[in-house]
């Protein structure tokens, strides 16, 4: 097919290969104008919101300290709650992530977790046949119609009862190049949403649940103000009722830790929860403070949520969710099982276990899981303190004070920087860059579930070691000789040839005296349909 530009009469442009799948089941005229709205009444918001992400960058690199909010101190302090959540979110103790992908998708919505979180972001390579396939398979999930044949002809189909679906879009900051209005990009945010809700919306609530999203990136409460304004337009436009769309927040920044109870407030008509995101919000954590050196964190392996700035994280999320009666749902078990060794998943169940028992005391009222066989574990643990209870809102907490300086006081017992540690964050960095540009956004690396956000921690901690000459466990700097090095090693095992624009990427990434905000926004201009 050749490459081409067309116009509707939303005057939303196409940059991609004319498809007629995709035009006939996603993008139709109806569907188009209503993109086109939403980019006409929100993006603008969305561009001064991302501006006023750089301005508190900026500031926090110059000085400025990390605290609440005084000026909201009212929303805290008040006795508001959130809106009664739908019936079948009652109960989440365990959810299943993936792409939107059609056999990970009917393989999730089948295993025994409770909801299914189909992603649109970290886990999706944005590919355009990925974003419109995702959003094909999207409808036919709805309507229970999914199949998959794999290339040995072995098929694959949901069953009666399947996970209650919920979607997540790409974060505000990402565009999506394939769109365009008067040659600017649509938000990916609002095309993913808008396409999800737009063709399904309606199906959802006559089958007697309903459009639920996650939402991913959020920096503050006034971004997630415009997500609100977005869903009551958006209910308002095809004539539901207000308060039919029901979200879950991720709490995967640290500026956004500091605004729990605000950003419930901003959707309260329409939140059910937040997610303890903690993979991004490691990577976050190492971003705000990419530039000071006394807040190194050690090898990522060691920063587990035992270490006391992620156990406050948690606690303080529990706390402020079920004060408003919200769900407060725990972070991602990224454990991928062997087929071939038995003592590799004893150790790692082993660790999962732990990780889940640990969200479970804590109060969280579910958890998240990167495959189907870590559904046992993951549901032993939440049934033992839940029971028969849909979930375990009532714990409120109360023994729970966290003051700021316990978010931002970085200090990791015993942590160390390693040579094993930077080697790891290089091989790990190295594969998944290489495996997105080819469209893959979910890639299976030393029994691990790597996506984007894991992908981002490797690479902030090598540039922050690096500016920084962090010293290694053996003596020896971090400086741009020795990374070189530990990267060609890295290099060799893993394929030269094959790695070679991705060692290009992760050089500038690593190398670049500036810091740059995510991996995904230079790796996508590179990005081929």
């Amino acid at each position: 097919m050749t490459t081409r530009t067309y116009t509707n009469t939303a005057d939303v442009a196409v940059e991609a290969s004319h498809n007629p799948h995709f035009e006939r089941s996603v993008l139709t005229p109806e569907a188009r104008r209503f993109l086109y709205a939403l980019h006409q009444e929100f993006n603008d918001q969305r561009l001064a919101l991302l501006e006023r992400r750089r301005q508190r960058q900026l500031a926090l690199r110059h000085g400025r300290t990390l605290d609440f909010l005084p000026e909201t101190e009212h929303i805290r302090k008040g006795t508001w709650q959130v809106a009664p959540t739908p019936k079948d979110l009652l109960d989440r103790r365990v959810e299943i992530t993936g792409p939107a992908e059609a056999k990970m998708m009917i393989n999730a919505l089948n295993s025994q977790a409770k909801t299914f979180m189909c992603d649109f972001e970290d886990s999706l390579s944005p590919t355009w046949s990925n974003v419109m396939q995702g959003q094909i398979n999207v409808q036919q999930a709805v309507r229970h119609k999914l199949t998959f044949t794999n290339e040995v002809g072995k098929e694959y189909k949901l069953n009666d009862k399947i996970a209650t679906l919920l979607i997540r879009p790409r974060g505000w900051h990402l565009p999506e190049k394939h769109l365009t209005v008067d040659g600017t990009p649509l938000s990916g945010s609002l095309v993913d949403f808008g396409l999800a809700f737009f063709h399904n919306a309606k199906e959802q609530l006559a089958r007697g649940t309903g459009p639920y999203f996650y939402l991913p990136k959020m920096e503050s409460h006034l971004e997630a103000r415009l997500w609100n304004q977005v869903f009551i337009f958006a209910q308002d436009y095809i004539g539901i009722p207000r308060g039919s769309v029901k979200v879950t927040v991720l709490i995967e920044t640290i500026t956004a830790a500091f605004e729990m109870d605000e950003i419930l407030y901003e959707l309260k008509d329409h939140i059910t929860g937040l997610n303890a995101g903690r993979w991004d919000y490691i990577f976050s954590i190492i971003k705000k403070f990419s530039h000071d050196k006394t807040r190194q964190l050690p090898d990522r392996a060691q920063v587990t949520m035992a270490v006391p700035f992620m156990r406050s994280y948690c606690d303080l999320l529990v706390k402020t969710c079920h004060h408003r009666g919200a769900h407060a749902m725990g972070g991602m078990a990224a454990f991928i099982p062997s087929r071939k060794d038995p003592e590799v998943n004893k150790a790692a169940l082993s660790r999962v276990k732990e990780d889940k028992d640990r969200e479970a005391a804590a109060g969280f009222d579910g958890t998240w899981i990167a495959h189907p066989d870590l559904a046992d574990v993951a549901n032993t643990a939440f049934n033992l303190v839940l029971g028969d209870r849909p979930n375990q809102r009532e714990k409120l907490r109360q023994d729970v004070h966290v003051a700021a300086a316990e978010l931002t006081n970085l200090t990791v017992p015993a942590g160390k920087i390693t040579a094993g540690g930077v080697a790891g964050n290089i091989n790990v960095a190295l594969q998944y860059i290489e495996q997105w540009l080819r469209g893959n956004g979910a890639v299976a690396l030393h029994n691990l579930m790597e996506d984007a956000a894991t992908a981002e921690i490797a690479r902030a901690q090598l540039w922050q070691w690096v500016h920084h000459g962090c010293m290694l466990e053996d003596g020896r700097r971090l400086n741009t000789d020795l990374f070189r090095k530990l990267r060609d090693t890295e290099l060799s095992k893993v394929g030269a040839a094959e790695h070679e624009r991705a060692a290009e990427i992760l050089d500038g990434l690593v190398l670049d005296p500036e810091f740059a905000e995510f991996l995904t926004l230079p790796a996508y201009a590179e990005l081929t349909p």
